[in-house]
C-alpha cells in the first residue's frame, strides 16, 4: 500500500501536494484533538499521518528545486 501512496505522490503536481499536505495537517489536528479527548483506538494512526506529511513535504521540495 505504501508503495502505491508513493507512487501516486510523485504523480501529482506541486500544488495537487499542497492541497494534499493541508488535507493530511487537517486529519492530523483532528486526532490529536480526539487523542486528547478520549483517546484513539489506534495511536499508531498520529504516527502514519506524520510520516505521509513527511513524504509530501520532501516530494513538493524535490519538485521545487527541480
Amino acid at each position: 500500500m505504501k508503495s502505491s501512496k508513493i507512487n501516486e505522490y510523485k504523480n501529482m503536481s506541486v500544488e495537487e501536494l499542497q492541497k494534499e499536505l493541508k488535507a493530511l495537517k487537517n486529519e492530523l489536528f483532528k486526532l490529536r484533538f480526539q487523542h486528547s479527548l478520549k483517546g484513539l483506538d489506534n495511536p499508531k494512526k498520529l504516527t502514519l499521518v506524520r510520516k505521509e506529511i513527511a513524504r509530501v513535504n520532501t516530494l513538493i521540495s524535490e519538485k521545487e528545486s527541480n
